[in-house]
């Protein structure tokens, strides 16, 4: 992964405190446990807050928490939504909890992903210098993955196989369980989507991902890619995931946002990223997965 990935995540640094110091709760976190094993590091998963926003690191034990549309508005459809911070976070309102409830209350049930991440140091002040260092060019106790890593991997599989297997719980069609994520869980999403195999999502939308090329399998699904010029994500000339969809003949949505940086959530007022949720929505209705199965043609 770029060290300047490792820049954006400082930007998320928070100050250290219990989950219940202040904030507003958005969804009922942490939610249902999906299979992992134990942490090996000894260091317990830490909650605190950027601003209004809660941030965790150091998860060990990966859950999903289903925020689900209200009766008699599910449309049958579902999204696994996965946070963002360079794998050693997570900005659990920002990129999760406000984006499964804007999906909730149009008909779409969400499920927010708490995937598991690099083991950093415990102590706030410690990560903080030995992230600085790293990025520096020094040394520390921890290092920026280059990609997804195997953790994370394992439980966007493993939601994605929650979420289908309890469809009937949660009165949606196993069949239209798509797969979102922001930055790193950008990064996740493009994983589940080229690397899912007969788990791969139904569609799938990293935003501000990794724009590098994919190898993209027979089975891959329909993708909406959305990213701000400005992002320092893009390197180097033209956009390789796009370029590797169209090659592989598989319908792409490509959105660039002219006055956007990186991380810019569920978008931002007065910049051209402002409602860009919407464009999802209408992407998400227009290929068909927003009907029940017997009366659909899902575009693929």
């Amino acid at each position: 992964m770029h060290r300047r990935f490792g820049f954006l995540f400082l930007s998320f640094l928070f100050l250290a405190g219990p989950a219940d110091a202040a904030g507003t709760v958005v969804c009922d976190l942490p939610g249902i446990d999906l299979s992992a094993p134990a942490a090996t590091n000894g260091t317990a998963e830490t909650w605190g807050y950027d601003g209004d926003t809660r941030f965790i690191r150091n998860v060990s034990r990966p859950t999903l928490t289903p925020v689900l549309p209200a009766a008699g508005t599910a449309t049958g459809a579902a999204v696994i939504v996965a946070p963002g911070g360079g794998f050693f976070g997570l900005a659990i309102d920002k990129e999760g909890c406000e984006v499964a409830r804007w999906l909730a209350g149009r008909g779409i049930a969400a499920f927010v992903l708490k995937y598991r991440l690099r083991p950093t140091p415990g102590p706030d002040d410690q990560f903080k210098a030995e992230l600085a260092g790293l990025l520096r060019g020094g040394k520390a106790s921890f290092a920026l993955p280059d990609d997804t890593t195997p953790e994370a991997a394992a439980d966007g599989l493993a939601a994605l196989r929650h979420v289908r297997g309890n469809a009937a719980r949660y009165r949606i069609d196993p069949a239209r369980v798509g797969f979102m994520g922001f930055s790193a869980g950008g990064f996740l999403t493009r994983t589940m989507a080229a690397g899912g195999g007969p788990d791969v999502p139904a569609f799938a939308a990293p935003i501000y991902p990794n724009m590098g090329p994919l190898a993209v399998p027979a089975n891959a699904p329909p993708m909406f890619v959305a990213i701000g010029q400005k992002d320092f994500l893009l390197k180097g000339a033209g956009f390789p995931l796009v370029d590797s969809y169209r090659a592989a003949g598989k319908p792409i949505e490509f959105h660039l946002f002219s006055d956007d940086e990186h991380g810019f959530g569920m978008g931002i007022k007065g910049r051209t990223s402002e409602g860009w949720l919407d464009l999802l929505y209408r992407w998400i209705a227009t290929r068909g997965f927003l009907v029940d199965g017997t009366a659909r043609h899902v575009k693929r």
